[in-house]
């Protein structure tokens, strides 16, 4: 009966240590996908896609050398997370608004106001914040499911969906450590003297927010405002570890994003700005990112006219010195891909990423490869560094 019971102990430790190292794939719907034909056509794609992308990861002897993990531990069935039908009753208002300028309006610039309703409403609707708020904290909740079960996260974020993906790694990741943000915020010292002395944990924005715990908000100028209440404040800081627990991404769980169709950069192009206050907490968010192992991917078909690269490709190095950071043993990285040819007409290219979906699951695997070893192989980053520098005198 002991051996028995011994090794039933050691088969649900064996099989739970298992369990624990899958990998759920997040995929993240984009616009116009805020209608039942809409939903069936992105969750049919990523039915169809996420078999084929599992079995490159698999079968690729690099993925096995260089990312051992991913190895057998892919979960078979993707998870979806639909945020489209959220968007559906401002679209009918605006459509609505839409058709009594139909009267007064040409038949070009109605053709056009309808184009640009259809292809930007979503888009525009999903950035705002009170919108992004309860989507983010739907997603949060989702992963958590996933977690819970063992299992590690990445983010598939289609189209508009790049937004949600980059926001919840910017509002949900824990990068903020509440001595350094005091510190930066010049506190009074009695604040600074009680997170000194009480061990709270690094949280992240969502956590901080007066909705959450009272502790402050990010402003539409991009930095966070303290709670003026000192009071208040003090009792919330002593509080702050629950609502990180709550309110942030599950800690050491989400292992990348996978951006694909991506107007990211055309949206979110205030990032480029140094005085925006907002690029002190992307740059801690970056340096989370760096050092925690976590991989951001950007893959576009070339002829997808919505299909932004990121930015250039950067080392660990060249990150450092642009960024003005320090980076500590630095694992996760950064890379684009958005030269894959689909061979698809550019009008269709958007929405091929299923059709096409061998060359898109090769790219990924590929870039994923090639963005390891530009950071972390001296002699291959060298090469490309070499290849590029003659094209440029090209």
């Amino acid at each position: 009966m002991k051996k028995f019971l011994l090794f039933l102990l050691i088969f649900v430790i064996t099989n739970s240590a298992f369990a624990a190292n899958e990998v759920s794939f997040v995929y993240i719907n984009g616009s116009n996908n805020n209608n039942p034909k809409m939903k069936n056509w992105y969750e049919r794609g990523i039915e169809k896609l996420h078999p084929v992308l599992r079995k490159k990861f698999l079968k690729n002897k690099d993925i096995k050398k260089y990312f051992p993990n991913y190895e057998l531990k892919i979960k078979e069935k993707p998870v979806i997370f639909f945020w489209g039908y959220k968007s559906h009753n401002d679209l009918v208002f605006v459509k609505d608004q839409l058709e009594l300028s139909k009267a007064i309006s040409s038949t070009g610039a109605y053709i056009v106001r309808d184009l640009l309703t259809q292809f930007l409403h979503d888009a525009i609707w999903v950035q705002k914040p009170h919108n992004m708020f309860q989507i983010l904290e739907e997603l949060n909740e989702k992963i958590k499911l996933e977690t819970d079960k063992g299992n590690d996260i990445v983010l598939y974020g289609y189209s508009a969906g790049t937004f949600v993906a980059y926001e919840y790694l910017f509002n949900k990741l824990r990068y903020i450590n509440i001595e350094e943000l005091f510190n930066n915020l010049n506190a009074d010292d009695d604040i600074k003297k009680l997170v000194r002395n009480n061990n709270i944990e690094d949280t992240c924005i969502s956590a901080l927010s007066y909705n959450h715990s009272g502790i402050g908000s990010l402003s539409v100028a991009g930095d966070i405002v303290i709670n003026q209440n000192k009071d208040l404040l003090k009792q919330n800081l002593l509080k702050l570890n629950d609502a990180t627990e709550l309110y942030c991404a599950p800690k050491g769980k989400i292992r990348g994003t996978v951006n694909y169709a991506s107007p990211l950069v055309l949206f979110y192009s205030d990032i480029a700005d140094q005085n925006y206050e907002l690029n002190y907490y992307n740059k801690l968010m970056v340096k989370y990112i760096m050092e925690n192992g976590i991989v951001m991917l950007t893959v576009n078909f070339r002829e997808d006219p919505l299909g932004f690269p990121t930015s250039r490709n950067l080392t660990a190095d060249e990150m450092e010195a642009i960024l003005n950071i320090d980076l500590n043993n630095p694992t996760g990285f950064i890379y684009d891909n958005s030269s894959v040819w689909s061979k698809r007409m550019f009008p269709f290219a958007h929405t091929s990423y299923w059709s096409a979906r061998g060359t898109f699951s090769n790219a990924i695997v590929k870039s994923l490869v090639n963005g390891y070893k530009y950071n972390y192989d001296k002699e291959y980053q060298n090469k490309v560094i070499k290849r590029n520098s003659k094209k440029f005198e090209l």
